[in-house]
């Protein structure tokens, strides 16, 4: 059984296909820490990561369909930090869904943009999208590994200087300072 934190979905990445690469966590594990096992959890991401405004059917299929998605987004989204060449399979999985339709989009009275009742599918797609549009960008140089020993999520560095060490200060960062803290203590009571 995994802990309640580490099931929690996290949104640190600042972007919704490198969030999204994320709901696979703790990868050196194993067995890693699966954040989206079935698919209402699934359908609750897209929901929790501001993509729809409630929680969007998943089919089993569409779940199936997700996680080969998810980690060639991953591994794409490695090319850059590590210098890892891509592999033809994960770039035509990911171009293929990039291709497909995407939801529709609406504007409400405060004239903020909506999608009109996605589907699962319609939503990785526009997963699929962003990742395409990520990589395909200058910003791709600015995606970044979390530096802590027990983490493994991508995030995308907005920093000024693009010195950002950990995927969030409040949860990584944190222990990492704290740990060192720990470290300094007890050398210096040696």
């Amino acid at each position: 059984m995994i802990a309640a934190d580490e099931a929690a979905f996290r949104f640190v990445a600042g972007r919704p296909s490198v969030d999204f690469t994320g709901t696979l966590g703790k990868r050196w594990r194993n067995p890693p820490v699966e954040r989206t096992p079935d698919p209402a959890a699934l359908g609750r991401w897209f929901a929790e990561a501001g993509l729809t405004d409630r929680p969007v059917a998943v089919t089993t299929t569409a779940l199936r369909q997700a996680y080969p998605l998810r980690e060639a987004l991953y591994r794409l989204m490695r090319v850059p930090v590590f210098g890892e060449r891509p592999t033809t399979a994960d770039l035509k999985l990911v171009n293929d869904w990039a291709a497909r339709a995407l939801p529709a989009l609406a504007l409400r009275a405060d004239l903020t943009a909506r999608l009109v009742e996605p589907t699962a599918e319609e939503l990785l797609a526009l997963l699929a999208r962003d990742g395409v549009d990520l990589l395909g960008s200058p910003h791709a140089d600015r995606l970044r590994e979390c530096s802590s020993e027990t983490c493994t999520l991508l995030y995308l560095d907005t920093s000024r200087a693009g010195s950002r060490r950990w995927c969030s200060m409040d949860v990584c960062g944190s222990r990492d300072k704290m740990s060192r803290y720990r470290r300094r203590v007890a050398a210096a009571e040696d």
